[in-house]
């Protein structure tokens, strides 16, 4: 490990620490003492508050007062870094409170003038991929706090024209196709939900439910979505499926490979039939057989709906 790898990860190591002692360094760096001190004074002058404490136990003290401590990057993990935070630009609501624009000046003050006018070219030919995200998402920020914190809220909910209510634990957010996804237990119907975030009307703390630990929802699909009616698919589908598969799927799916051929395999619960078929709709002709045969005719009855439509039109 080189000094400039080693400073990172002293800074790292340091940095929710309140004091520490020269042996700590020297033992975890297997440094001599000379170095651990030539260390300790190149992360002052980088700007890491570290003092010292005099007396018997003397040791160094580090100010709780701090921002997070400066992590060194090498030029391509910057441009990973600036690159993959633009996307943020794409999302109407994000947990955070910030503003890209402020978050691009922090990092151009950390970069030479030509490095900076080597980003802004590279911004105009470098895009990472995502989908603008339209709807507006007032309570993310504390869909994230509660899941984090493992409580239980009284979600108000609106679905179609009407508004209902949920007694959910969340457990997992993630955004897709333009769209934010709470997924949580349903203390009510003792089963796993998926609500989308921008459908929230209002959200509180409920004391009345015990909440459950983080651990049991880390377990399989099969176990926190799959209901005693749900019924089983398998899709064949040729090169171009795997590659639609690849871009969108859901939990409930697994793509095998057997035999020289690729598998679409997963489930689907009573009440999604319609919205399993949709999703295979998209694949055209990249399908190449279909188990159960159930699944074929909700298909085809949906495009005999969309052939009706287009004829009427």
């Amino acid at each position: 490990m080189n000094k400039s790898e080693r400073l990172n990860d002293m800074m790292l190591y340091l940095n929710d620490k309140n004091s520490f002692n020269l042996k700590d360094i020297m033992k975890k760096y297997s440094i001599s003492k000379s170095t651990a001190l030539r260390d300790i004074q190149s992360l002052e002058e980088i700007g890491m508050p570290i003092f010292s404490q005099l007396g018997r136990n003397g040791c160094y003290g580090i100010l709780q007062n701090r921002l997070l401590s400066p992590i060194v990057f090498n030029l391509d993990e910057v441009l990973a870094l600036y690159f993959s935070m633009l996307t943020l630009k794409d999302y109407e609501s994000t947990p955070f409170h910030l503003s890209v624009e402020k978050l691009k000046e922090k990092f151009e003050n950390c970069l030479s003038p030509e490095k900076i006018e080597m980003l802004r070219k590279t911004e105009k030919v470098f895009r990472l991929g995502s989908v603008p995200q339209i709807n507006h998402c007032d309570f993310l920020k504390v869909i994230l706090q509660y899941a984090i914190e493992e409580k239980v809220c009284e979600v108000n909910y609106r679905k179609k024209d009407l508004e209902k209510c949920y007694i959910m634990q969340y457990f997992h957010i993630s955004a897709s196709f333009g769209q934010w996804y709470a997924t949580g237990y349903n203390f009510e119907t003792e089963s796993t939900q998926v609500l989308r975030c921008d459908k929230v009307v209002t959200i509180k703390e409920n004391k009345q439910y015990h909440p459950k630990p983080f651990t049991d929802f880390k377990k399989s699909s099969d176990t926190l979505y799959k209901t005693a009616t749900a019924t089983d698919f398998q899709v064949s589908v040729d090169s171009k499926g795997v590659d639609l598969f690849q871009k969108e799927h859901y939990p409930s799916m697994r793509i095998d490979f057997e035999n020289g051929q690729y598998y679409i395999r997963g489930f689907y619960n009573k009440g999604e039939e319609n919205f399993i078929a949709s999703y295979f709709i998209r694949y055209g002709k990249s399908i190449l057989s279909m188990q159960p045969e159930e699944l074929s005719k909700i298909i085809l009855a949906k495009l005999d709906q969309l052939h009706l439509h287009f004829e009427l039109l």
